[in-house]
């Protein structure tokens, strides 16, 4: 079903997603190569880039701010539009979004490139940026909050016309992680608009930089599963129906989502186990709150296990494991998404190191943190949205994909760059405590015994950004293609095993959204209470770089 709105909608994300992507990776690469001693940014000040942070800066920025938000903001009310069989509920709001995203972009770029918001992706203060940066992220987020009403206004109209009928799982899951991301963002918006861009305009002296890092955190934590969970509506609602199956349990599914929903938010202090100003108590209470949290995500890796086996029967596959060959592994769509399971599960596992009191003292800022989150977001999120991309931009642009097979190639080698260069950063993390944020090839921890990890680490990022180029030829070779799709494409959606209705309760907003502010309320309230209340304004801002 053709919907021409939300597909140029969703064409004017992707282009700046894949831009982004494409730029940052880059960085990336430069970042790897600096780690092993070899430091190409002298030669980079002559375009601009005077440092490894500008750089690192850069990555983090681009990557896991930029591509992600635009990216999801477009895919996600695409799927809800073709879900629900309709086109926006007020397309204007898509338009002032996007535009809204596109400057805060712009303003943002501008005195990053300047080298004067070298503050890295978390811009902890008493590190300053230009007034600029800060404003121009906020415009990111408050086009994103348009994005997120504009698809809720889809869903609404589509209620009207629909009052008593299930809401389709794809959706479903789109909702939940807009309202999730409308909630977790008020950490950061407080953050911003009442210290950070007061601060930086000059209009108050110094800033509570342990305030704005729970401020921060109370985003920055539930921030990775806006990231995550529309890897999930796709590994439930799709790639099901992409391997020739059917989902296995669709009440689990929408059961999985909205406790995402209610144990996202209230687990930041995880973040802040070194802090002094945060009392003991409360990191302990957070830490039960960050393992309950992987409850959900067990579930999703039964459940979308479970489908894809069926998917694998149905195409012929016998035996415990058969059927594991008998996935198409042959589409890039379905073969990138389900690499990124497979590290996504390495992920998890470094994950509940972190969230343990006593272990995170271990790794706490040591490179082991990077090791974690590019399986997670660096994997689970970046390379499922890949897969997705492999059918999304032919859907938009009406055109065939460029070349499956280089798409096949291209999920190979970031799984293998992926695995090996993970797997060195934890290790030098755990076994040397190598420190993170730190420009390793011009400062003096480097030691022979880690020279083997090191090396590793080079080679999987070589074969990370080779990768990430092949993917940029396949997008752009697609959009330049005069190859027309022979028939029209349709979005990949997976029907329940059995033919059951969910509970009504799993289609019901109110007890999920009472639960979601009542647990934030018991899980930040005092805290934030005591720290507003006791708040030091004193630290001056200062630009090292």
């Amino acid at each position: 079903m053709n919907f021409p709105r939300i597909a140029k909608y969703t064409g004017w994300h992707l282009i700046t997603a894949i831009s982004a992507l494409g730029l940052g990776g880059l960085f990336g690469l430069f970042q790897v190569l600096d780690h092993a001693g070899i430091d190409l940014y002298p030669q980079l000040q002559s375009v601009g880039v005077q440092s490894y942070y500008q750089g690192l800066t850069l990555h983090g920025v681009l990557n896991a701010l930029v591509f992600t938000t635009f990216f999801i903001t477009g895919f996600l009310n695409f799927a809800t539009s073709h879900v629900l069989k309709r086109e926006p509920g007020v397309p204007l709001l898509n338009v002032i979004g996007f535009v809204v995203m596109l400057v805060g972009l712009l303003m943002a770029t501008v005195p990053l490139l300047m080298n004067e918001a070298t503050v890295l992706f978390t811009f902890y203060p008493p590190l300053k940026a230009a007034p600029a940066f800060y404003i121009g992220l906020t415009l990111v987020v408050v086009g994103s909050w348009i994005c997120g009403a504009a698809l809720i206004a889809t869903w609404r109209a589509w209620r009207k016309d629909n009052p008593t009928t299930r809401t389709p799982l794809i959706a479903l899951g789109s909702l939940v992680t807009v309202v999730l991301w409308q909630i977790c963002t008020i950490g950061l918006a407080v953050e911003m608009l009442t210290m950070l861009i007061p601060w930086s305009l000059g209009l108050v002296e110094g800033i509570d930089p342990q305030l704005a890092r729970t401020f921060f955190w109370f985003t920055g934590h539930p921030l990775v599963y806006f990231w995550l969970l529309p890897a999930y509506v796709s590994w439930y609602g799709m790639m099901p129906k992409q391997a020739g199956g059917k989902l296995f349990s669709e009440p689990l599914a929408r059961f999985s989502f909205f406790l995402f929903l209610v144990l996202s938010t209230p687990l930041g202090f995880h973040h802040q186990y070194v802090d002094p100003g945060v009392p003991i108590g409360w990191k302990y209470l957070h830490a039960i709150l960050t393992y309950s949290v992987f409850f959900p995500s067990l579930l999703t890796a039964f459940n979308v296990a479970a489908s894809l086996e069926i998917g694998g029967r149905a195409r012929g596959g016998t035996g415990l494991l058969g059927w594991i060959k008998k996935l198409p592994w042959g589409d890039p769509s379905y073969a990138a998404q389900n690499f990124a399971m497979i590290l996504f599960a390495f992920g998890g596992i470094s994950g509940l190191t972190n969230a343990s009191y006593d272990m995170n003292l271990a790794v706490h800022n040591t490179i082991w943190i990077p090791g974690h989150f590019h399986l997670t977001v660096g994997t689970a999120s970046a390379l499922s949205f890949i897969g997705i991309s492999y059918w999304l931009v032919p859907m938009v642009t009406g055109k065939q994909l460029f070349n499956r097979k280089l798409g096949v190639a291209q999920a190979i080698t970031w799984f293998v760059g992926m695995l090996l260069m993970s797997n060195a950063l934890h290790l030098l993390g755990l076994r040397f405590q190598l420190p993170r944020r730190t420009a390793l090839g011009a400062s003096g921890y480097l030691t022979p015994e880690m020279t083997p990890f090191l090396i590793e680490e080079v080679i999987g990022g070589i074969i990370l950004v080779t990768s990430g180029l092949l993917w940029l030829i396949n997008m752009v070779g697609t959009v330049a293609s005069k190859k027309k799709l022979e028939t029209p494409l349709e979005m990949p959606v997976a029907e329940p095993l059995e033919p059951m209705l969910a509970p009504k309760w799993l289609d019901s907003w109110r007890p999920w959204l009472a639960l979601t502010f009542a647990l934030i309320l018991i899980a930040y309230g005092p805290q934030l209470y005591i720290q507003i209340s006791q708040a030091q304004s004193t630290a001056v801002g200062f630009k090292p770089w």
